[in-house]
């Protein structure tokens, strides 16, 4: 079994869990990123939610990249790291007061507007401070992105966005505030899609939508289509870069621009996810009458995603090579769903053996909680241990 490629000795000082960082592969996807997206003049927002660690954020905005965020704490977040406001957008749901006043305040680019009540909330901040908010709506463009039912976002059954069904009569409110200006059309079907047909079909939706816009006399200087890229999580050290080329390339030919149009993407996983790991230590190896559980002092306090999305990450006893058993992986947590996976493959576990748990670095640090008041753990890092 192809192992990743970790500084055993340095670990072994460290206290356990602990999240692992590979600053050269952060580095290697964001000049691949840039790369690609430069061929056709795209811009890039990073999803913050993603991953929120601020020596992260700080390596994204050094790479020229904007900043995607779904809360006042990630625009804090975002600006602290280096990231220009003019380069921020602003999504979510349920945008409070204090966050959209804390984007106006701080003049960010866009506002992605997910309702008409937040329309007139947002008019009515931004006449408050005698300033004019640029927005782009957040289309649910009815494209199934098959993926995960939890991470779905772009059908008329989410929570949101605005349906095709009700764009004319937002459009109508857009045409009667003055303190809004429409400068783009907004969206995201959903996250971890690795089928190119999903983004087809988005590209071929918008051109769509850009027809009824324009049967209404209006234009937009900006498209948006969120992010969404999936990453390989069985293959991580064969596959540590997601196919970027393939993902601009389909928007490339697909979608009937405008002069002067410009497009936006906003991903996150497949920025972070593969340069990060969780690294856990084994506590106890208990033999049961059926099956072998390797329990570890990492949880889903620190990893959640197996728990919430029955979702799988690749682990590897970076220890020993010694023969190969199964075994149920499980953490601490009074909870029977704490399982990171079964019938895992790993080499023999000792106790005091080293687990990684791969592909970490999405939804893995930026999720943790301190249920059963565990301690949040440390963040290392490749070019600092």
């Amino acid at each position: 079994m192809l192992k990743g490629t970790f500084p055993i000795d340095q670990f072994k000082a460290l206290t356990t869990p602990f999240y692992y960082y590979n600053i050269d592969l952060l580095k290697e996807t964001l000049n691949m990123v840039t790369t690609e997206a430069g061929k056709y003049g795209y811009h890039v927002h990073y999803a913050v939610k993603a991953n929120a660690n601020p020596r992260i954020l700080s390596v994204i905005a050094e790479h020229g990249l904007g900043a995607d965020c779904v809360s006042g704490g990630e625009i804090q977040a975002a600006l602290d790291a280096g990231f220009p406001a003019g380069k921020i957008v602003y999504a979510g749901v349920g945008k409070a007061d204090w966050e959209i006043n804390l984007g106006l305040d701080n003049d960010i680019y866009c506002f992605n507007v997910e309702s008409a009540a937040e329309l007139e909330v947002l008019d009515e901040l931004a006449a408050a401070k005698n300033k004019v908010a640029s927005i782009a709506l957040r289309i649910n463009p009815e494209v199934d992105a098959h993926t995960h039912a939890k991470i779905t976002t772009g059908m008329k059954e989410n929570k949101f966005g605005i349906n095709l069904s009700q764009l004319g009569q937002v459009l109508d409110l857009v045409a009667q505030l003055k303190h809004v200006k429409l400068i783009g059309i907004h969206c995201h079907i959903g996250s971890q899609i690795t089928d190119m047909a999903a983004f087809r079909g988005l590209a071929i939706r918008v051109n769509e939508i850009q027809e009824e816009l324009e049967a209404r006399g209006l234009k937009v200087e900006n498209l948006n289509f969120g992010g969404g890229l999936g990453i390989d999580y069985y293959h991580p050290n064969h596959l540590p870069v997601p196919a970027f080329d393939n993902y601009f390339a389909v928007f490339n030919k697909l979608l009937q621009l405008r002069p002067g149009q410009q497009v936006h993407f906003e991903p996150g996983r497949s920025i972070v996810a593969q340069c990060g790991s969780l690294i856990s230590k084994v506590l106890y190896v208990k033999v049961g009458e059926t099956k072998k559980f390797c329990i570890l002092d990492a949880g889903f306090t620190e990893l959640i995603r197996p728990a919430m999305y029955d979702a799988y990450h690749r682990m590897e006893n970076i220890t020993n090579d010694e023969e190969i058993e199964v075994y149920d992986v499980v953490g601490p947590i009074c909870e029977s769903s704490d399982v990171f996976g079964k019938d895992v493959e790993l080499n023999r576990a000792h106790r005091g053996d080293l687990i990684a748990l791969r592909s970490a670095g999405a939804y893995g640090e930026v999720m943790a909680s301190q249920y059963n008041c565990r301690k949040l753990p440390k963040a290392y890092y490749s070019d600092t241990l």
